[in-house]
């Protein structure tokens, strides 16, 4: 990837980033790796991209304890990513970083499952 591409991909101060796609390294995080990674099973609703002890504990306290819980609510809304990410940050305090996060995570999760 040249440098002026780069450029109009992210914000040149962010030199980790930029360093990443010159590399041709993904900028998703490793948790977002590891849940799209393998089938869903019985994970917490933690494991998703962008949930972290906090949101959990707040989707949790609305029934959404698992990841495939959760996986429905995004199913129901008919993986439009836009509707989860409002219904996301409506339910549990996201911003819109973590619930965009999420919802990718779980895209990308459905087109390699289901």
């Amino acid at each position: 990837m040249s440098a002026a591409t780069l450029r109009w991909c992210v914000n040149p101060s962010d030199s980790a980033t930029r360093d990443q796609l010159a590399a041709g390294m993904s900028t998703t995080s490793q948790k977002h790796r590891d849940f799209v990674g393998e089938p869903m099973g019985d994970k917490a609703v933690t494991a998703l991209s962008g949930i972290g002890e906090v949101l959990g504990k707040k989707l949790e306290e609305q029934g959404f304890d698992k990841a495939s819980v959760v996986l429905g609510q995004f199913l129901l809304l008919r993986k439009d990513m836009e509707m989860f990410t409002e219904w996301l940050k409506d339910a549990s305090g996201a911003n819109s970083r973590q619930a965009g996060s999420c919802a990718q995570c779980l895209k990308e999760w459905c087109d390699a499952f289901l």
